[in-house]
């Protein structure tokens, strides 16, 4: 989700292409949709379209998104051949047209391009003027499982469509919250920035299970560098699951329609039961007086959420 000219813009992959859509509010975003992008019938990204990140950066709009490809037996799981590609709009326009401009590198040689690596949820941002992208990976590709423990990592971007250094890995999944019965992953990385500090707020655990839930790793200042490891401190969990609103993860930011007010909006599973059938929610949260986010509790299935602020229906 993302406000810009007094418009939310949501943005979502289903149909095996990505749709955008468009609304005055808040908490009705999935209005006038438009399927901006279709995959190809062939190639790294003709299936399993994933985690469609948009970003306006300069005067065109990109579209950050997983992809694989199919098996040598027609079928897309196992998920072994995930990667990151980049849309480009043509025009200043997030609805509009939007050229592919390929899969990013996401190895450890960037130079000869060579033995990309998997990658999904890539995201960007802009610290001190430069700019980084940081996704969810494996240390090393693996053709026969997807059962693969997850990693967060980060490297410099030279344009908004590449990048430009090996990566570092910035996080593992060491703690106890981070692993689930089956698998210790990170993923769905996010930055948030406020007054001046900036965090990487992350999914963990298993995705599939009600223990998904948010982890964040907050800078220690803002001018430490982005591609040290020490220069972040993981704290978690920071946003849980209850007794009805089971594995919350994937999260956004973005602000109320007059600018005051903070506001999630997250995924949740419909029911406990293993799988990804999920529901969009969104709800507001405060700061800590250290500067951190403080999210608190998924609002209660059922329970409306109050108006946000600006917002006339």
């Amino acid at each position: 989700m993302i406000r810009s000219g007094g418009q939310y813009y949501y943005v979502e992959s289903r149909d095996n292409g990505i749709y955008v859509y468009r609304s005055a509010t808040l908490t009705s975003p999935k209005q006038n949709p438009v399927k901006v992008w279709t995959a190809p019938a062939s190639g790294w990204n003709e299936t399993n379209i994933w985690a469609p990140e948009l970003h306006h950066i300069g005067s065109r709009w990109y579209i950050y998104y997983a992809g694989g490809q199919r098996h040598s037996d027609g079928s897309d799981a196992p998920f072994t051949t995930q990667h990151a590609g980049v849309l480009e709009s043509t025009t200043d326009d997030p609805q509009g047209s939007y050229t592919d401009k390929g899969m990013l590198y996401t190895g450890d040689d960037v130079q000869t391009g060579s033995n990309n690596v998997w990658a999904i949820d890539l995201t960007v941002h802009t610290i001190n003027g430069q700019q980084y992208a940081v996704w969810s990976g494996w240390e090393q590709n693996n053709p026969t499982t997807d059962k693969v423990s997850q990693n967060l990592y980060i490297a410099r971007m030279s344009t908004p469509t590449t990048i430009s250094t090996n990566r570092v890995k910035l996080a593992s999944p060491d703690q106890s919250w981070e692993s689930g019965p089956e698998l210790a992953l990170e993923e769905g990385p996010e930055f948030l920035e406020h007054n001046g500090k900036i965090f990487i707020i992350y999914s963990t655990n298993d995705s599939w299970l009600p223990t998904y839930q948010l982890g964040e790793l907050r800078m220690t200042s803002s001018t430490a560098d982005p591609l040290s490891p020490s220069s972040y401190v993981k704290v978690g969990p920071v946003f849980s699951g209850t007794t009805d609103v089971y594995g919350v993860g994937h999260a956004s930011f973005t602000v109320s329609p007059d600018g005051t007010e903070d506001w999630i909006m997250y995924h949740s599973k419909k029911d406990p039961a293993p799988g990804w059938n999920r529901a969009i929610r969104t709800q507001k949260f405060t700061w800590a007086a250290d500067g951190s986010p403080v999210f608190g509790t998924p609002t209660p299935t059922g329970e409306a959420v109050a108006m946000p602020a600006g917002q006339c229906n």
